[in-house]
């Protein structure tokens, strides 16, 4: 398919954040001694358990559902025997642990011929979906939560960009799954009553041809900084959300896993992850394949700098911390160590900047005209202060809206003015590189996060 001229996002800044991964695979699949079933990073879900502690369970068979959207089921990780049963705050469901058996059992699923994916009836596609808990991959506009599952969208958005750091490469990714990338995309065709838009960078490293050559979808590339990665930045050029519109999105690397499920007949029982950042020792900072709900500290052990250390999964400044020994999330994609960074530096603001890296002018480090990767940390540099409208975001925010005027929105609580503003077409990741760069330290990501819930939960 032939692609159209690349979109040109001049607006953003790129992180030069050091520790970048390796262009390789490495299997690291030894047996796990516990796998869990981790209910982060599922926006707008409730869950309610279908299992107890001590049953038997084998891996993809559900074992939590949905209290809202019916028929969506999350389904375990692994066979074997569930030991414990986290619970959070308010018995909010954190994790359901389970012991591995030796002999994996498999729940079994329909198993499509590749070829008969695209002519397949939406709910012969859907069924699967839900009841593997893959489903849960997508993400629904307005709102950034998951969709219902009987709301048939738009437009589906498949993002195959990674400008945030450090994402996985899509071309790494489907390195081994062509077929399955295709499968998926094929899936997802089934699933909406418009286009499906791969959304690819116009230059990368070793580009996929099954990525390149995608097919039955509408192929839009994209240049510049960050944020060109991120799927409001798509939308909003290619397709802009209109009133009564709802638009998916999904990471191209869950498009694979869900392309395997339909030609496998089985949840994939691996993910391949990016294992990145400045804490990382250089050697193994690469690609991994790793077992699914697999506890963290044996892929960590040996591979990270000594001291503290935030772990978070997803890209460094939007992902979610999760503790070193926790397990991996289902729809992980990379992980990203930074340097837990508590040094108070005196009249910080006052020195020259040689070693601090900066988008400021203010900074020398913003004038050397040779690119420097970073060891950036936690430390945010200053303490949280009183927000002053200056016009700073909308230097990092390729959008025709005003960040400015719409965070204050927010914050007085006037949610008419900030759909007026355009709240209902951001996500909370379009704000982290603002965050990143606010002079006031604000919490940018969790402003606009708390917006769009108390909207929903209000309604328009």
């Amino acid at each position: 398919m032939t692609t159209p001229s690349a979109i040109r996002i001049r607006r953003g800044l790129n992180i030069p954040l050091a520790g970048a991964p390796a262009r390789e695979v490495v299997d690291h699949l030894n047996t796990p001694t516990e796998s869990a079933f981790v209910s982060c990073g599922l926006p707008g879900v409730k869950l309610r358990l279908l299992v107890k502690e001590g049953d038997e369970v084998r891996q993809g068979q559900p074992i939590l559902r949905d209290k809202a959207r019916e028929g969506l089921t999350f389904a375990a990780p692994s066979a074997g025997v569930v030991r414990r049963i986290v619970f959070g705050p308010r018995r909010v469901i954190e994790q359901v642990l389970i012991e591995p058996c030796p002999a994996d059992k498999l729940e079994p699923y329909e198993r499509f011929d590749a070829a008969a994916i695209v002519g397949a009836p939406r709910e012969r596609v859907l069924e699967p979906l839900l009841k593997s808990g893959f489903f849960g991959f997508f993400r629904r506009r307005p709102f950034s939560t998951v969709p219902r599952p009987d709301a048939k969208p738009r437009d589906i958005f498949v993002n195959g960009m990674n400008t945030a750091p450090f994402l996985a490469d899509i071309h790494v990714v489907t390195r081994g799954f062509e077929v399955a990338f295709q499968a998926g995309l094929d899936a997802l065709t089934r699933l909406t009553t418009g286009r499906v838009y791969l959304c690819l960078p116009e230059k990368t490293q070793s580009p996929s041809p099954a990525v390149t050559g995608a097919r039955n979808v509408e192929i839009r590339a994209f240049s510049g900084p960050h944020p060109a990665g991120n799927s409001s930045v798509h939308i909003h050029h290619v397709a802009p959300i209109r009133p009564g519109d709802e638009v998916w999105t999904i990471r191209a690397a869950h498009v694979v896993l869900i392309g395997r499920l339909l030609l496998e007949g089985q949840t994939p029982p691996d993910r391949i992850i990016a294992l990145a950042g400045p804490a990382v020792t250089p050697e193994y900072r690469r690609y991994y394949r790793v077992r699914a709900g697999m506890r963290l500290d044996a892929l960590f052990r040996g591979r990270l700098f000594e001291g503290d250390v935030r772990v978070v999964c997803g890209d460094a400044l939007a992902g979610s911390a999760i503790a070193t020994d926790g397990f991996l999330p289902p729809g992980a994609e990379a992980l990203t160590v930074l340097i837990e960074d508590r040094e108070r530096h005196f009249l910080g603001w006052a020195m020259p900047g040689f070693g601090v890296f900066s988008d400021s002018r203010a900074f020398v480090s913003r004038w050397w005209p040779f690119r420097r990767e970073w060891n950036l940390g936690t430390n945010r540099h200053g303490s949280p202060r009183a927000m002053v409208v200056t016009g700073l975001y909308d230097r990092y925010l390729p959008m025709r809206i005003l960040p400015d005027f719409l965070i204050r929105a927010v914050l007085a609580g006037d949610m008419e003015e900030a759909v007026k503003l355009g709240l209902l077409e951001v996500d909370p990741e379009d704000f982290a590189l603002c965050a990143f760069a606010c002079p006031s330290k604000m919490d940018l990501v969790g402003i606009i996060r708390n917006g769009l819930e108390r909207l929903e939960r209000e309604g328009l």
